[in-house]
């Protein structure tokens, strides 16, 4: 049988995208190669290529100023050639910290211009987001910059920040959850390997104006212009990763959108958090309004049960429970792919683990 792999990421993938990889694997559409035999500028590649932007875009509802792009490195890439595209001399960027990833955000960003903290909630106990009101944003800005959930916090922005200057959001961990207006942000961005598919691609959705200024003398594959100019192919685009991102948007327009699988995640999520808030035994990590569906993070009386918790669980097929090094606790992450069954079956044991050692 299959594993529930609650990993933080690389993260589960659906069974049926992966019975599609499967399946043609060794031959793609007739052609006796796998797609990652093929030219990057062959016909049945750019088909894929372009069918992955076009379903980003349908689900996204994306106006014609915006450009999809595909990159690499990561969304920690990103956080180097945000400012390196986007922080002109002179100017200053506002960051919102509210965790790990937002932290490493910040900390990029410092080393390549001027920088304002807006907020930073990153060590308060319970977790939580900034609150909006609490800004107070730097007058011609050239960006501000959030992250939209934090993993090891188990946190997500419930409303984003109306501001002048362009919003950016890293996204990796809940990209394609929930709807989103898109033309509230002057970029998106997010690493594959929770919600996208496979570790391998990074995926980059920007407002064309905020490409037109990436800087002549940065180098051609870190401008945002040159990559979007070259549809992402000026060099070898990773195909096979840009693949599977297009079966799991496939799969995602099938769910009915962005609005049918947000309606699966926060079912998914209000089931695991009710059983949370129903014991003494766990304890949520996360104040209640800023809870994310994707990672949903608690602890147990004592270390060592935790410990036990997670190799118990193991030992039912249920994986990569144990929270980040940094914080400790038990972290089960439940991003779009991962089945209800295994939310109800993680339920079930905590509910007899907690008769047993409680």
């Amino acid at each position: 049988m299959r594993a529930y792999n609650f990993s933080a990421g690389p993260a589960i993938l659906p069974e049926e995208v992966l019975k599609q990889a499967q399946a043609e694997l060794l031959d793609f559409n007739g052609t006796g190669m796998s797609i990652m035999e093929m030219s990057h500028r062959g016909k049945d590649y750019s088909a894929v290529h372009q069918e992955t932007k076009d379903n980003i875009a349908k689900l996204l509802n994306l106006p014609d100023n915006y450009s999809v792009l595909f990159m690499t490195g990561g969304a920690s890439t990103q956080f180097s050639l945000i400012p390196m595209n986007l922080l002109g001399e002179g100017q200053t960027a506002d960051y919102i910290t509210a965790g790990s990833w937002s932290t490493k955000a910040i900390k990029a960003a410092k080393k390549l211009g001027n920088v304002n903290e807006l907020a930073n909630t990153a060590k308060e106990i319970p977790t939580c987001m900034p609150a909006n009101d609490t800004l107070n944003f730097t007058a011609d800005a050239a960006y501000v910059h959030l992250c939209s959930n934090e993993t090891i916090s188990g946190t997500q922005v419930k409303e984003f920040p109306n501001t002048q200057a362009p919003l950016i959001a890293d996204m990796s961990l809940d990209i394609l959850s929930r709807p989103l207006d898109i033309t509230q942000f002057g970029m998106i961005y997010a690493g594959a390997q929770k919600n996208l598919g496979p570790a391998g691609v990074t995926l980059v959705i920007i407002r064309d104006d905020l490409a037109d200024k990436s800087p002549e003398a940065l180098p051609d594959l870190f401008q945002y212009k040159h990559v979007r100019d070259n549809d992402s192919l000026s060099n070898t685009a990773p195909t096979y990763p840009i693949y599977m991102l297009s079966l799991v948007t496939r799969w995602l327009l099938d769910k009915g959108g962005l609005e049918g699988i947000q309606k699966l995640n926060e079912e998914k999520a209000a089931k695991l958090y009710a059983a949370i808030d129903a014991s003494d035994f766990y304890n949520g990590t996360a104040l209640k309004e800023w809870r994310s569906p994707m990672n949903v993070t608690f602890r147990l009386p004592s270390e060592e049960l935790e410990a036990q918790f997670v190799a118990d669980a193991a030992k039912q097929h249920m994986t990569s429970l144990k929270g980040h090094r940094s914080v400790g606790g038990i972290r089960a992450s439940i991003y779009n792919a991962f089945p209800p069954e295994g939310v109800d079956a993680l339920i079930s044991f905590m509910a007899a683990f907690e008769a047993k050692r409680g």
